[in-house]
């Protein structure tokens, strides 16, 4: 019986164990796609978490086909999605080899990659015959487990990637890759809903906080406890002990109802809308933009959404100073421009810097397909994010003072 290739090393002790959190974050392009489409997963046993998240996330219309891990029965398999009744039966089909499957719009490998770089592109090679047109193959590897692996990924990554995330809460941590070896639509982004991302840790139903959030209060309580063993008797250890709190309220990210109207454009942060200007900018086009500035304050939700449905095509960082984002100086600060191409033309991104405000951080890399309303990234205490459209097929809806909220707030409308 042919099996998925191996991808051990010799002397592995096995591949990395995938919980929950990392299995949903695995699947997590196959649970984006409202469209039906058929999907592979390959390498899993009947208790795999991975085989669970992507039978949850399959939709009416879905098909999932099912090829066992290494030494692993299909029948115990078959068996294993019999159980869970006829709804999920008639949606997965379990092979016996990897050579029975069918090309699908999403790929995935069901357990962690530990093996050597050889080993790991063999695999890909593999897998990557089964990916339909503009499909996605997602991967994962144990973080520090094996160097071969990990650095073959990389590589992959660097030159087909179109999106990473890092599961810390996984024993050990692992990071997921997805890999896109044929150029997608961009029309293709209107059919997607937002991604899961790990880097949103969930606090309660409706509130989550960002991964930068967690590890700036981690630091901050660090020091408190570091303070606390070097001067005993002081009470300097509450200074960045109660800092934590105020901290990790700063990378709050709540979760928000993104608008169904496809002419929808959404704001990209939450803030006071600072100007609505037509303008030209030969970086984008030869074409004139509508440009919706959205000043942050320090109080406001710092994370940043897609305000439409599009494909990364290009990524670059402006230098400049780092004045108060309200004031017309800004124009030159420090801006980290994601250029998204739709089907209503180019649209832009602009994440800028202010006067505390020293970090962009984005996580959209070219190519990578973004849903209106998809968390990107993000900029650190008090900034600016502006949005370009094209005028000729957008009417804005807000104007100077108009308070909005990230991904929910409709700012302008598709003509």
């Amino acid at each position: 019986m042919t099996q998925f290739p191996a991808v051990r090393a010799s002397g592995q002790s096995g591949p990395a164990r995938l919980g929950e959190r990392a299995a949903r974050t695995l699947v997590s392009e196959l649970a984006r796609i409202n469209d039906p489409k058929a999907a592979l997963l390959v390498g899993v046993a009947p208790e795999s978490a991975v085989l669970a998240a992507a039978i949850d996330a399959l939709l009416p219309g879905d098909t999932l086909t099912v090829v066992p891990a290494e030494r692993v029965s299909a029948t115990a398999l078959r068996e294993q999605v019999t159980a869970q009744g006829r709804w999920v039966a008639d949606r997965v089909r379990v092979v016996d080899s990897l050579a029975e499957a069918e090309p699908a719009a999403v790929v995935v490998a069901g357990e962690a990659f530990v093996g050597t770089a050889e080993e790991t592109r063999g695999a890909i090679e593999a897998l990557s015959k089964y990916l339909a047109d503009g499909a996605v193959l997602c991967l994962a590897t144990a973080v520090g487990r094996t160097a071969g692996a990990a650095a073959e990924l990389d590589r992959q990554g660097a030159l087909y990637g179109v999106g990473a995330d890092l599961v810390l809460r996984n024993s050990p941590p692992v990071r997921v890759y997805r890999l896109r070896f044929t150029p997608a639509d961009a029309a293709a982004a209107e059919r997607l809903a937002p991604a899961y991302r790990p880097s949103s840790v969930p606090l309660t139903r409706g509130m989550n906080i960002d991964s930068n959030g967690v590890a700036a209060a981690g630091i901050a309580l660090g020091l408190a406890a570091l303070t606390r063993l070097a001067r005993p008797k002081s009470k300097l250890w509450l200074l960045p002990a109660l800092a934590a709190a105020p901290v990790a309220a700063f990378f709050r990210d709540p979760e928000r109802d993104v608008p169904e109207d496809p002419s929808a454009v959404v704001a990209a942060a939450d803030g006071q809308v600072l100007s609505v200007q037509r303008l030209h900018d030969e970086r984008f086009g030869d074409g004139e933009f509508l440009r919706i500035a959205v000043f942050l304050s320090v109080l406001d939700v710092h994370v940043n959404r897609s305000p439409v449905a599009g494909k990364v095509v290009d990524y670059f960082v402006a230098d400049g100073g780092f004045v108060n984002a309200m004031k017309p100086d800004a124009e030159h600060n420090v801006a980290a421009y994601t250029v998204l191409d739709t089907t209503h033309g180019t649209v832009v991104v602009a994440q800028r810097t202010g006067l505390i405000a020293r970090r962009i951080v984005q996580r959209a890399p070219i190519g990578a397909l973004l849903a209106r309303g998809e968390r990107f990234g993000l900029i650190r205490f008090g900034s600016r994010t502006d949005v370009y459209l094209p005028v000729e097929a957008a009417e804005p809806l807000v104007g100077p003072g108009d308070k909005v909220v990230g991904g929910s707030t409709v700012i302008a409308r598709w003509r």
